[in-house]
């Protein structure tokens, strides 16, 4: 069947009438994780043979987005392919530990899915889910030679690193969920944070069907009508029978690769056997509770109120990234603009620039970090900005922070209209 638009676009009328049912119905299918930040500017290989595009009943773009609220997928099993490309220079796996806050001194636990789950930031990567109701839940990561395993099992959240022989150990909280941050995983999880930024600043609409992982699917299309956003349009294939979303694109406004691809290569929703979600830490394992690897030195992830300048527990605001949107006002952030166009600033309250010797734990950290960025200048100054192929940030020398799925430019001009 052709490519076929829905009878029109959705926007935050019919979009705000679907929020409350959705909040509802959703349900997560993958274990949670306690990750600070990868995931909203994160996201994923085409991994997928789709095999034709199936006849389906044509179908509006809000009766699809009703149809992914009403979707209670509570038991699967599965493989997910998940590729990322950034567009990050190579730091030998140094990004991994900045974004966890672990540091790469090797302190706390590598069961933490802390810092264990931010290496879904770069590359592609192969994941096992399954799920049975909101209680329990699977997740493992596919390495070479080793795997990593989250799991959710009522009230116990663990999580084992095979590689080293280590184990996680937290409690879930009184929904089912670790007490951290989730980090997307799947494509529900990926299409629930781009719905949230569909408002009238959105183009919603049925863009034909495919097949994943050998599923009839309607696929809807989302994309800014604004300028100035790095983020050029988000593809969402939805199980044409239940709803879950299969697969989930997002291609930069700069064109070429995805930015993140997510999909499933196979899947069941049939009941996975009880013994899936059963753990018990292996003879000789170092076994790590939450509340020992809080306390270790260089852990915990990076959330708003923490200073830039103090090493890697201190980007401010990353866990303030709720999807393509931008960030939210009750963050701890400051919001420049709307939609996708939405810049957060916040005040570092340091002066001078980027961190370097003793005020960076040691060394040139402030001169290597400006290598990586493009230097700028303006009404406000001067600063760096330092770029990915979706998120982009400005940090001036009087300790200011702009960042948003923008260009250069746009943070150039808030800097300048906030001065």
């Amino acid at each position: 069947m052709a490519p076929y638009e829905s009878d029109g676009t959705t926007g935050a009328t019919e979009v705000d009438d679907l929020r409350s049912g959705r909040r509802k119905a959703a349900r997560y299918v993958v274990p949670v994780a306690v990750v600070g930040v990868a995931a909203a500017t994160i996201g994923l290989v085409p991994a997928l043979a789709d095999s034709g595009d199936p006849d389906l009943p044509k179908i509006t773009a809000q009766q699809l987005i009703e149809k992914i609220a009403k979707s209670d997928v509570q038991q699967l099993s599965g493989t997910v392919k998940v590729s990322t490309d950034l567009g990050l220079p190579d730091l030998g796996g140094l990004e991994s530990g900045l974004l966890s806050g672990a540091g790469p001194s090797g302190d706390g636990s590598s069961a933490d899915p802390t810092s264990k789950l931010t290496e879904l930031v770069s590359g592609t990567h192969t994941l096992r889910v399954a799920a049975d109701g909101p209680d329990r839940q699977k997740l493992s990561l596919i390495e070479s030679a080793a795997e990593y395993s989250l799991i959710h099992n009522g009230k116990d959240v663990w999580g084992y690193d095979s590689k080293s022989n280590e184990v996680y150990h937290g409690k879930a909280d009184e929904q089912g969920k670790d007490k951290g941050s989730e980090p997307p995983a799947t494509p529900k999880d990926f299409a629930d944070e781009a719905l949230k930024s569909v408002d009238d600043t959105t183009s919603v609409t049925v863009d034909g069907t495919v097949q994943v992982a050998g599923r009839d699917a309607y696929k809807l299309l989302v994309k800014p009508k604004q300028s100035g956003t790095t983020v050029g349009a988000i593809s969402i294939a939805v199980d044409a029978k239940t709803g879950l979303p299969l697969k989930f694109t997002l291609t930069p406004n700069s064109g070429g690769a995805a930015v993140v691809d997510a999909g499933f290569t196979q899947v069941s929703f049939a009941k996975p056997a009880a013994s899936t979600f059963d753990f018990t830490p292996p003879k000789g394992a170092k076994v790590t509770e939450e509340d020992q690897a809080s306390k270790a030195p260089g852990k915990g992830s990076l959330k708003p109120g923490d200073d830039f300048t103090k090493g890697a527990e201190g980007f401010k605001g990353a866990e303030g990234l709720k999807g393509a949107k931008g960030f939210k006002g009750d963050e701890g952030f400051d919001v420049l603009g709307k939609g996708w166009n939405s810049i957060a600033t916040f005040d570092t309250g340091s002066k001078g620039g980027l961190p370097s010797g003793s005020a960076a734990g040691g060394g040139d950290l402030g001169g290597f970090l400006g290598s990586l960025g493009d230097q700028v200048h303006g009404k406000f100054g001067k600063g760096t900005v330092f770029s990915t192929r979706l998120i982009n940030a400005l940090i001036t020398d009087d300790g200011k922070v702009y960042v948003g799925a923008v260009t250069k430019d746009a943070l150039v001009q808030a800097a300048n209209a906030a001065k």
